[in-house]
């Protein structure tokens, strides 16, 4: 069970639990102190538009569909609008154009790309009358308005719920009655309400916990994140070491495994499960000792490539790349190529076999 060190009374009637993060205090949120019968009160009145059906829009709409509120799409026609119907929005009904959806909409969820979100604004900006609320799920498009020249008008709510996890996880861990993590923000509180809106929509949506953040800071270490330790430099230190493996006559099967296998289905679930020094206690103790000598080591070697990276992305560079990149009439070919050229790597060509030969995909 989790201890609650304190609670907060926030907005007259805002509940917050008081905890410690490693030593610093922090005012979270769960069901616990906003139930979802609350959240439904709060939004009863609001019709949530998700603008967008591609990565985190299905997860979204989906879960605050199954939990009760009055949900509709905004999604062009093609695969994504395809893949809307086959969720279960009627055409007409539920699903509509992006303009119908602004237009009918009174809190618009603008879960497009982020170059997508700058591409509609023009259009979505008409339908952002006095006492509408506009919400993000990334403060990408606000933090860099001088980027993006997304400027909301003042009569606005402007709120965020930033899941910390795919659009895919929200939905899936929602379906197995779990939660994922959500940071959450206000920018601009318009009607007064802003803080109950933005808490209701994350507990909608199927929050595990959620903290507060701005959407600075959201911006900034999600960009991080992706480009670092979660996505970037993951890839970059995996494939390292599966070289210099090869290298030096080891077969594809053994540098994966000892480059991959074993972090994804042995040593990832346990640090998840109670931290990093509890993987290490259920490890050899050479492992032990060589893992504690050689984590300093890379540190030293990582920390001057982030401190580069989070410059880079601090200062604007690295949005002003996306919108560049992303931006560019062939950048879905462009993408699907450097993908391929990914999963044409011999390490995750590797990875497909041994993955095939993992016990639960045996047949008797």
């Amino acid at each position: 069970m989790v201890q609650r060190d304190k609670y907060n009374i926030l907005n007259n009637n805002c509940i917050m639990a008081e905890m410690n993060f490693g030593g610093v205090i922090e005012n979270v949120v769960t069901s616990k102190e906003f139930s979802l019968e609350k959240a439904r009160e709060v939004l009863k009145d609001e019709v949530i538009a998700v603008i967008g059906y591609g990565i985190q829009g299905p997860g979204q709409a989906c879960n605050l569909r199954d939990n009760g509120f009055n949900v509709i799409v905004g999604q062009r026609q093609g695969k994504t609008y395809e893949k809307a119907v086959a969720d279960g929005w009627v055409p007409g009904k539920t699903l509509f154009s992006i303009e119908e959806a602004a237009e009918k909409g009174t809190i618009l969820c603008m879960l497009l790309s982020d170059a997508g979100q700058i591409q509609v604004w023009p259009t979505i900006k008409q339908y952002l009358k006095p006492g509408k609320t506009l919400y993000y799920s990334h403060g990408f498009a606000i933090n860099w308005s001088d980027r993006t020249g997304v400027v909301p008008p003042k009569d606005v709510d402007v709120i965020m719920v930033a899941p910390k996890g795919s659009g895919t996880s929200l939905r899936t861990m929602f379906c197995e009655g779990r939660g994922l993590n959500c940071s959450y923000a206000v920018y601009q509180d318009a009607s007064g309400k802003a803080k109950d809106k933005t808490l209701a929509f994350g507990i909608g949506i199927g929050a595990g916990y959620m903290f507060e953040t701005t959407f600075q800071r959201e911006a900034t270490s999600d960009l991080t994140g992706e480009r670092g330790s979660l996505m970037g430099a993951i890839q970059g230190l995996l494939l390292a070491q599966y070289e210099v493996l090869r290298e030096n006559g080891h077969t594809p099967s053994e540098a994966f495994n000892e480059t991959v296998e074993e972090l994804t289905q042995s040593l990832g679930p346990l640090f998840g499960a109670k931290g990093m020094d509890w993987m290490y206690a259920n490890c050899s103790t050479t492992a032990q000792r060589g893992a504690l000598d050689w984590a300093p080591r890379f540190h030293d070697a990582v920390k001057p490539v982030m401190e580069w990276l989070y410059y880079s992305v601090k200062t604007g560079n690295e949005a002003q790349i996306s919108i560049d990149a992303n931006s560019k009439p062939d950048y879905r070919a462009g993408l699907e190529k450097e993908l391929e050229a990914m999963r044409n790597q011999e390490m995750w060509r590797a990875g497909e076999t041994v993955r095939k030969l993992r016990p639960e995909y045996q047949e008797d």
